[in-house]
């Protein structure tokens, strides 16, 4: 059903996981394509020996060229972009395709949620800790557990895994190659969908993965993502997220965002966006 990309950097042991987590606890068949960054950790030799769909690099790219690589290769309906450091629950796909029958058009941005082990304040993942990196990893706990970490849907889709249409992947351009290597790469693209009109930034909660946390953005040089987001849109992620996606409220009848109203706390929001893009 869904083109899943993936860009790995050297991480072969998670790598190794995802895609033992879609090939074992998926609901549907999927086309695979991973962006092999470097792949100096056997990464190349591991994909081509797995017959797995990919493009590559001979150095790090970052997360916008890379998935940008995979997302040309992709055939099906739908793409859904996945991090290398992430474990698939069973069902998480079918939770998916599940819900693009309920969107009001064909214009629209589904996210799993994660399950992440440390707590950092985050209201849109489910926090349980199943093993901090791929050697401590319990999988078989976490398979055994999922039903019980299930949650409500939520708003703000942004992280991944995320779900667009390909034909709007296409349309707003992927991702955003200013950003590199990828630093609010993720908010960017949000942005970019709410600047073509989509309404509907839907988080499933009972579409669920494991995220290990930082094993890729963690070796990094960063790029100043915050900064760049402000002065392309005018407005911080923050007061993007609050106002316009609001990140992590409960859905309720309607899935589509209502439009932000223009109240005082929006508008002291939006001057506050201004006088730091002037003085950035």
């Amino acid at each position: 059903m869904f083109s899943i990309i993936i860009p790995t950097w050297n991480n072969l042991a998670y790598l190794q996981w995802v895609v033992e987590s879609i090939r074992r606890n998926s609901t549907h068949e999927h086309q695979i394509i991973v962006h092999v960054n470097d792949g100096s950790d056997g990464t190349l030799a591991w994909v081509h020996n797995e017959g797995i769909e990919h493009t590559a690099s001979p150095a790090n790219i970052g997360i916008c060229h890379a998935v940008n690589l995979a997302a040309a290769r992709a055939t099906r309906d739908y793409v859904v972009y996945m991090n290398d450091d992430m474990y698939c629950c069973p069902g998480w796909d079918d939770a998916l395709a599940r819900r693009i029958p309920q969107m009001p058009s064909d214009l629209f941005m589904l996210s799993g949620t994660m399950i992440e082990p440390v707590d950092t304040g985050n209201p849109c993942v489910v926090v349980s800790d199943f093993g901090r990196d791929a050697q401590s990893f319990r999988a078989e706990d976490l398979i055994a557990a999922t039903r019980q970490l299930q949650r409500a849907d939520w708003r703000g889709a942004t992280w991944p895994p995320t779900l667009v249409p390909r034909d709007w992947w296409n349309k707003v351009g992927g991702y955003s190659s200013e950003l590199s290597p990828g630093m609010s790469s993720d908010n960017d693209f949000s942005m970019k969908m709410w600047d073509a009109g989509c309404r509907v930034f839907l988080g499933v909660g009972d579409s669920l993965v494991y995220h290990f946390q930082q094993k890729s953005t963690g070796k990094i040089v960063k790029n100043n993502g915050r900064r760049q987001f402000l002065n392309k849109w005018g407005m911080t992620q923050a007061t993007f997220d609050r106002f316009y996606l609001r990140r992590g409220q409960p859905v309720g009848e309607r899935l589509d965002v209502p439009e932000p109203e223009t109240t005082g706390a929006l508008r002291r929001a939006l001057l506050k966006s201004r006088i730091k893009r002037a003085f950035s």
